[in-house]
């Protein structure tokens, strides 16, 4: 009884894996394409190589994915105030746009 159950539980098991197998040519069935098929598939190869030189390439511009974010002119930055920290500065500045 034990042979018997175990011959079942491989036969589940191995039946899958068969099905996944190559299928088996059938006879009197060539392995190859045929040679009136292979002139047929290059000489469709060579037309779609043809027809691809015909299509017109536009120019492409650099790719700037920001560009509808940011400005198309340069940020305007103020100028920078530097501020002495020097008090004798401070007032020969002061002196200087008084005269």
């Amino acid at each position: 009884m034990r042979v018997f159950l175990a011959a079942i539980v491989i036969a589940s098991l191995a039946g899958p894996a068969f099905a996944q197998s190559a299928p088996i040519p059938k006879y009197g069935e060539l392995e190859g394409k045929k040679p009136h098929e292979l002139k047929a598939e290059k000489e469709a190869e060579a037309a779609y190589q043809k027809s691809l030189g015909r299509i017109p390439v536009p120019e492409q511009k650099a790719s700037d994915p920001w560009g509808n974010v940011r400005s198309d002119s340069a940020p305007k930055t103020a100028p920078s105030k530097a501020v002495a920290k020097d008090p004798a500065a401070k007032r020969a500045k002061a002196d200087g746009a008084a005269k």
